[in-house]
């Protein structure tokens, strides 16, 4: 089974949980970047008004078509509810696309159910299986036995 990790991560806590699901699975891995710059306290306050409106933005370069993948993980943090939208823009760019999906989705406390709702909404079917960590879960390396749970 041919599989790719997906993932935006602004602060490296969605981008560590990638890492060790791409490692544990031999996955291929593709970080998406934003042509919008979402750092510091002016980016973080940017991402929140993008993900309320869900504002589609440019992103740079992509590595791997999704539909040679028969699975692709999409890791997201959690924006003000919502899916942080440099992933919602790569899930409208490959529309029709993918074949099965599962998501993964970080945040400080709450907004996994929003988050997930709206990826299944854009991605247009339900995803095989979903993981919700906190950051401080990811942070410590709190998170092994749910993630052999997700990737079985």
């Amino acid at each position: 089974m041919s599989i790719l990790v997906a993932y935006y991560s602004r602060t490296e806590v969605t981008k560590k949980l990638a890492e060790a699901i791409a490692a544990e699975t031999g996955a291929d891995i593709e970080e998406i970047v934003s042509k919008v710059k979402y750092d510091g306290k002016i980016g973080f306050a940017r991402g929140g008004k993008d993900a309320l409106s869900e504002k589609i933005i440019d992103l740079g370069p992509l590595e791997h078509d999704v539909s040679d993948y028969d699975l692709v993980y999409l890791g997201v943090p959690v924006w003000a509810g919502k899916a942080a939208n440099p992933m919602i823009s790569y899930i409208k760019q490959n529309e029709g696309k993918f074949n099965d999906v599962k998501f993964f989705v970080t945040a400080g406390g709450s907004g996994f159910e929003g988050a997930i709702e709206q990826m299944e909404k854009y991605v247009g079917k339900a995803p095989l299986k979903t993981l919700t960590l906190v950051t401080k879960q990811v942070k410590h390396d709190e998170f092994d036995e749910e993630l052999a749970s997700f990737i079985e």
